[in-house]
């Protein structure tokens, strides 16, 4: 039964086969065995897993069920829960046990969902290997020698390694996509404002986005139904009416038109990357879509333009972290000064610690204009490129990353070149556009991800166009050997 996706699950836990208690202990039980080697969760919460267990399964004998009811899950560290540590992924945060459960949280706790833990991730979110955690590395399940890809790689190790069968995320400039390219799983980054923020530990506000990492695009569908949707307590959620995202999932793909970025498919692609990619192109030719060749002009700006914006808003959210109200303090301050100064030097890590600084740079008198001004004029740019390539195309697709997952540690000495490792998936984050990656292949015996980007609150077709191709293919039931 752990090899089960979400679907599955909810149909087996309908018919009977198990109960959600006998899945939940399977589920702890695999953690304990293999989450030591991984590094995959920060906090199980397995006492708690029980109880909602046997919860749901009075639920399911009293026939007030839902899909939902019974199904098991791990929430990445950066979501808000009742009585329970979240870090971030920072010893800043070590200590706080959060009051309240962030939206997507308790929508998924009105489903009847299980939650088996918290998952780790690069520090706040800033990172594109999970290196930069707190509690260490994350390891790729497929070669433990590699990244799983970051910030939400402890979420993609979880479900990869099946230690749980999905888990939400977050996406600020890929660490949704890069992750499920690295892994071998299918994750949907939803357009900004589709689900709710609130609860959720904000790094850069106007480019994170809450989403999930899963087995397959249908499992993916049913996550959204449950997460998605209008909060009057995010006011950058968007009050728009939300689609079952799995009634048009079986939709033939007959007259799809996809466009291809010349700008992601030239120098710096892996050539055993894109001859998968251009393998997966052709299946979707075969299931009677149409490829056309496209200019975003303005890409090669975006991870430019990306490391003024994401850096500016990280300095102005992390400035509530000052060791007085809650999180790490520094032990006998001499002063306030030095409250403040030591608590953020050991409470943060260099990652952070350096995105701060070049954020505050750039907001800085005599600089705000030459930098963050001229940045949010390259981001309206961007996102003009993809509204004329909407024109003459329905989704645009290319490779997800350049290559493969690397080594841990290859990357962590030069901050450009990690930088450098979302070139491909930065811009949809700046133009506010759903996005999703998806299996299409293996080089060398791991994964390489599809990239999916649609219009404005288009995911239904996304999702649609994924599943299509997941039916037609058998990348995505391809496992690691844990």
């Amino acid at each position: 039964m752990l090899n089960q996706g979400l679907t599955e699950i909810s149909r087996a836990l309908t018919r009977g086969d198990y109960t959600s208690a006998e899945l939940t202990a399977a589920y702890l039980e695999r953690i304990e065995q293999h989450n030591s080697g991984l590094n995959a969760y920060i906090t199980i919460t397995g006492e708690q897993a029980l109880s909602q267990a046997n919860a749901a399964d009075a639920l399911r004998a009293s026939g007030n069920a839902g899909p939902f009811t019974g199904v098991p899950l791990a929430h990445k560290d950066i979501f808000c829960t009742t009585g329970i540590r979240t870090s971030c992924g920072s010893r800043m945060l070590d200590n706080f046990i959060a009051p309240y459960n962030a939206t997507v949280v308790e929508k998924f706790n009105q489903a009847g969902a299980v939650m088996l833990g918290k998952t780790n991730m690069d520090e706040f979110a800033m990172g594109s290997s999970n290196e930069t955690s707190w509690y260490g590395p994350v390891r790729n399940p497929w070669n433990r020698e590699l990244v799983p890809g970051g910030s939400s790689g402890g979420s993609a190790a979880a479900v990869a390694a099946h230690l749980c069968p999905a888990a939400t995320a977050t996406d600020t400039g890929g660490s949704i996509r890069q992750p499920a390219s690295f892994c071998g799983l299918t994750g949907i980054k939803p357009t900004y404002g589709r689900v709710s923020r609130w609860g959720m530990i904000a790094f850069a506000s106007s480019l994170d986005q809450a989403g999930v990492l899963t087995r397959s695009a249908e499992d993916a569908a049913l996550m959204m139904n449950v997460m998605s949707g209008f909060d009057p307590k995010d006011s950058t959620s968007v009050e728009l009416p939300v689609p079952d995202y799995l009634a048009d999932i079986d939709k033939p793909l007959q007259g799809l038109r996809i466009g291809l970025p010349s700008q992601h498919f030239a120098e710096g692609l892996g050539k055993d990357v894109e001859l998968q990619i251009r393998a997966a192109l052709a299946e979707f030719e075969k299931m009677g879509a149409t490829l056309k060749e496209i200019s975003l002009d303005n890409s090669h700006l975006s991870v430019s333009a990306y490391y003024v914006i994401a850096p500016a808003e990280a300095s102005a959210n992390l400035s509530r972290y000052d060791g007085v109200r809650y999180g790490y303090r520094c032990n006998n301050p001499v002063d306030l000064e030095d409250l403040y100064k030591r608590s953020r030097a050991e409470g943060f890590g260099a990652e952070v610690k350096r995105r701060i600084m070049v954020g505050t740079y750039a907001l800085s008198a005599g600089y705000y204009d030459a930098y963050y001004k001229k940045a949010q004029q390259i981001r309206r740019l961007i996102k003009e490129d993809f509204m004329r390539a909407f024109a003459e195309v329905d989704v645009i697709m290319g490779p997800t990353s350049p290559h493969t997952a690397f080594a841990l540690g290859s990357k962590t000495k030069d901050p450009v070149k990690m930088y450098l490792e979302d070139i491909y998936t930065i811009a949809v984050n700046l133009a506010g556009l759903p996005g999703m990656s998806i299996p299409a292949g293996m080089v060398d015996g791991l994964p390489v991800g599809l990239q999916i980007v649609g219009r404005d609150f288009d995911e239904t077709r996304l999702l649609n166009i994924a599943h299509r191709f997941q039916q037609a293919t058998d990348w995505h039931t391809r496992t690691p050997g844990v």
